[in-house]
């Protein structure tokens, strides 16, 4: 019988410990750095486009409306591409539909969202100063990192444009993830997929809302607004605009395009059709 002295024995168990609780966390941290990823190509293509209009920012400007989608186009393929082989690469809270993982990637998602919304503020914030001056924060640059609608927007309106969507976001993922699909895109094209969609989403009904589309991709860098000279008027907006459009429409989006999917047009087994193909 070999005998290992306690220490030898001490550092197998850490080891073993830490590479447990690696393995635990590996999934929501990519939930985490795809979501900071998409947050930071997103609200950095804002910053640019938005700051650089003053010209004591930048002698011209630096894009347009087109410039941002592809900015959160962008986003949305490399954070999918970076976190898909280990999560699933959902970052985005009303995609999450495993209840055993759902509480840990939310929280994952809404973090990762406040981290990358932090860092390109401390890139951007003497370009801030210039455009709305120091110490100075309004709407006029908190919309760079979370959604408002346009001033004559309603708020059914807005609701609606969100809820749309999600809905047809969601089902274009589930399509193509679709397994039964005849013209189902590899699963490593799935980034480029959702690239096409999220310009067609932006392009087509991102003006009027901004296309929150991901309640981490809003509230995380709300968050982050309000603990960064913000205030509270980053969620008394609207009465709690916050809450009901870019947080409850894109669930109930989603929800609603999972359930029009697989009850109209899925043919595996699944919820809503437990014995499989008729």
């Amino acid at each position: 019988m070999l005998v290992l002295p306690d220490g030898i024995i001490d550092h197998i168990h850490v080891g073993s410990i830490y590479r447990r609780t690696m393995w635990q966390i590996r999934q929501p941290m990519a939930e985490f750095f795809g979501t900071m990823i998409l947050v930071i190509f997103g609200a950095g293509a804002g910053a640019s486009v938005t700051l650089s209009g003053n010209p004591g920012v930048a002698p011209t400007s630096k894009g347009d409306f087109l410039s941002i989608n592809f900015g959160w186009a962008v986003g949305l393929a490399i954070g999918v591409w970076i976190s898909g082989g280990v999560s699933g690469g959902h970052i985005n809270p009303a995609r999450v539909y495993e209840a055993n993982t759902r509480p840990a990637y939310i929280v994952a998602q809404v973090l990762g969202g406040l981290v990358g919304a932090a860092l390109i503020y401390g890139i951007y914030v003497p370009a801030i100063d210039i455009f709305e001056g120091h110490a100075v924060r309004t709407k006029a640059t908190a919309s760079i990192f979370a959604t408002y609608p346009l001033d004559y927007v309603p708020a059914a309106a807005a609701f609606f444009t969100e809820f749309i969507a999600t809905m047809i976001f969601a089902m274009t993922v589930l399509a193509a993830t679709d397994k039964k699909s005849a013209i189902a895109p590899p699963t490593g094209l799935l980034p480029l997929t959702l690239f096409i969609l999220f310009i067609g989403f932006g392009t087509s009904l991102g003006m009027q809302t901004s296309w929150a589309l991901n309640p981490a991709r809003d509230f995380g860098p709300r968050l982050f607004l309000s603990m960064a000279g913000y205030g509270r008027d980053v969620y008394n907006f609207r009465r709690q605009y916050w809450i009901w459009c870019p947080i409850m429409a894109p669930i109930l989006g989603a929800q609603t395009g999972a359930f029009f999917y697989d009850f109209f047009l899925y043919t595996g087994q699944g919820i809503l059709n437990p014995n499989g193909p008729y």
